[in-house]
């Protein structure tokens, strides 16, 4: 593969602009649910676990909003490597349109389905529990407007190539957090409450600074007049031919670990208190990756926007060799600040080793299979082939993450072990069929504009 370097989109000081930003950003972002667990820890592990169960349909939520996210940012870099800015910026009016109105919706019927939900969901929970989860989950939903906003503002300034705004606007919720998380946790002594309601402020300052930073004229992708704004519907179906199938992927991925927290739920307090901060700590040990995955989808948009396949599979290769590089480093060190990172949590001798043992274990698998899982699809959904993706995530989902450890939880005595041997079973499963996939070259040719 030859490829001049003096005409590549992206020179390596634009890639250092880009990646560099972006985790630091994964890393402010996945503070605040770590600062909410830590600071609500001195109320007790029912807290903990309260929150961690809500997070867990949180998450199915917010994967709905970062789809779209996701496909407004595969137009709108498709777009922008056709040098066609207009309709790039029509895209991304389209884009807040829809996350807006969906994201209501989603508001309305959480708030009202509060406990029905819950209920629903985690039938067999502590009454302490309930009630915690409870609170912090009408919370939370108060949040997905701002939220989802957020999070498509912050991808069509990724889209262009700039990510240095999504970074300080995640370093100003977390500051916003951890104060009002200060204020009402240790102040107002409103435990869960106090720590929805510091995540709710939060969330609605990013999606305020996010919206207010793209009214500047001088961005390659600028909303202006929203009042102004009115649906095009070529243009969202566009956006929801890439965001539907990876909705339904990360729905339908969110509702087995949903279900898979049910069994998990089933182990007792302790092992939902053990699973909640392994669960935090594998959101630190996977930061590099996620923010080069983000990366990825800006790159290689413009790439084959522009239908330079061969540059994008440079790219590719040089976005894994900088992701492999640094999820070693940090779980290195990670690795060896266990037992003071996990001192923090306040937990029971038994609950830390457990913690400990999971977390090694997803830190080892973070070096080796995370990042071919997780960021090599979206090198498929940057160019458009989004089925594909949604097809292998959802089957190895069902098959390994769901399945076996049904298995696991019913016919052994794994326990909350034999949980996370199923996600890696999962991931296994998973990077197989999209490294076939990659090489085989199918997925040139699968642009998301006309």
């Amino acid at each position: 593969m030859n490829i001049d370097t003096d005409t590549l989109l992206f020179s390596k000081r634009d890639l250092r602009r880009l990646i560099i930003p972006l985790i630091i950003e994964q890393t402010l972002s996945i503070t605040i649910g770590m600062a909410d667990s830590m600071m609500v820890s001195n109320v007790g592990e029912a807290a903990i676990s309260g929150i961690n169960l809500v997070d867990s349909i949180n998450n199915l939520l917010i994967g709905i909003f970062s789809a779209l996210a996701t496909g407004g940012t595969v137009i709108v870099s498709q777009y922008l490597g056709r040098r066609e800015r207009d309709h790039a910026n029509q895209a991304a009016k389209q884009l807040l349109l829809a996350v807006t109105c969906i994201s209501l919706v989603i508001m309305a019927i959480t708030i009202i389905g509060n406990s029905s939900i819950l209920g629903l969901v985690y039938a067999n929970i502590d009454a302490e529990v309930m009630k915690n989860a409870e609170t912090y989950f009408i919370l939370s939903a108060l949040s997905y407007p701002f939220l989802a906003i957020y999070n498509s503002g912050a991808a069509l300034f990724r889209s262009q190539g700039n990510s240095q705004v999504s970074m300080y606007t995640a370093l100003v919720v977390n500051v916003v957090n951890v104060g009002f998380n200060a204020l009402f946790i240790y102040g107002f002594e409103w435990g869960v409450a106090g720590a929805g309601i510091a995540t709710l402020i939060a969330r609605a300052t990013a999606a305020v600074v996010v919206m207010v930073l793209l009214r500047n004229e001088q961005n390659p992708i600028f909303v202006r007049q929203l009042y102004k704004i009115r649906p095009h519907f070529q243009t969202i179906r566009r956006i929801l031919n890439i965001g539907i199938p990876t909705g339904l992927e990360n729905g339908i991925f969110q509702i087995g670990k949903i279900l898979v927290a049910t069994q998990v739920a089933g182990f007792g307090t302790a092992a939902i208190a053990a699973n909640a901060v392994a669960s935090s700590m594998a959101g630190f040990q996977c930061i590099p990756g996620n923010g080069i995955s983000l990366a990825i989808i800006t790159v290689v948009g413009q790439c084959v926007g522009a239908d330079r396949y061969d540059e994008a599979r440079y790219y590719v290769k040089k976005l894994f060799t900088y992701s492999y590089s640094i999820l070693v480093g940090l779980n290195l060190i990670m690795f060896a600040a266990y037992p003071l990172i996990l001192g923090l949590y306040n937990l029971q001798p038994e609950t830390e080793s457990v913690a400990w043992t999971l977390s090694v274990a997803h830190g080892i698998g973070a070096c080796t299979i995370w990042a071919l899982s997780f960021s090599l699809p979206n090198v498929l959904r940057a160019a458009g082939d989004v089925r594909f993706t949604m097809i292998v995530s959802v089957a190895s989902m069902w098959i390994f993450r769901i399945m076996l450890c049904m298995v696991f939880s019913y016919f052994t005595d794994f326990g909350i072990y034999g949980v996370w041997a199923a996600m890696f079973a999962d991931w296994i499963c998973r990077s197989t069929c999209f490294v076939w996939r990659y090489r085989s070259n199918r997925w040139q040719g699968k642009k998301a504009i006309e």
